[in-house]
């Protein structure tokens, strides 16, 4: 894997794949090393864990949360909770820089004043991956979703509006931060194995920031 690969070409930019989705393509490098510090001081107060599907099978990806809310999922299903379910304590207050950084980024996709309660953290090792699904536990979908990649590359997919529609691979980088909303919130989406490699920052690990409006 080339050293390359992590280099945004020639500064941020915005690509738009569909009426309602949009990549910003290295929006966070500028920012990174102080977004991941304040991922890690999160991660102090709720440290990542493996969760269960209400299924009953094991994540392959960690998970923790920071903001008014947190996205949990173990046998009884997945849902939003205003305490961490390991500490029984508030989720950490989420860190400005993040809140500011989603607001930035949804409103030059076109969705002004989006105000995020929840940033959900993923941390991806390789071979991590995450199946097609839609984000669809929050109260109101006139939200976008805001989702920022650190570390790691990841081949991102994004669907239409049923499970067995089409999908096409997005390649996500380090810093790039993919929107949508509007028409296309109710997408399936998912994740691909995450390929082995090392990143100057996170060395083999891919940290992605979900930003949402819960409730």
């Amino acid at each position: 894997m080339s050293d390359s690969l992590f280099a945004p070409s020639g500064g941020p930019w915005i690509e738009r794949l569909s009426a309602g989705a949009a990549l910003l393509h290295g929006r966070a490098c500028a920012n990174d090393v102080r977004l991941l510090a304040e991922v890690e001081a999160v991660l102090e107060q709720a440290p990542l864990r493996g969760m269960e599907t209400p299924g009953g099978q094991s994540m392959s990806v960690a998970t923790s949360s920071c903001g008014d809310w947190g996205w949990v999922s173990d046998r009884r299903g997945y849902r939003y909770a205003a305490a961490d379910p390991v500490s029984g304590h508030p989720w950490p207050a989420m860190p400005d820089a993040l809140r500011d950084l989603a607001r930035g980024a949804a409103a030059e996709a076109g969705f002004a004043g989006f105000d995020p309660d929840a940033c959900l953290i993923n941390c991806y090792l390789p071979g991590a991956r995450m199946g097609l699904h839609q984000d669809k536990d929050e109260r109101d979908f006139s939200a976008p979703i805001v989702s920022v990649s650190l570390g790691l590359p990841a081949a991102f997919l994004l669907g239409g509006l049923r499970r067995a529609d089409k999908t096409f691979r997005i390649l996500l980088r380090h810093g790039d931060v993919l929107v949508w909303g509007g028409p296309d919130r109710m997408r399936y989406h998912g994740v691909r194995p995450v390929q082995p490699g090392s990143h100057p920052l996170l060395g083999a690990r891919r940290i992605n920031l979900t930003f949402r409006k819960a409730r």
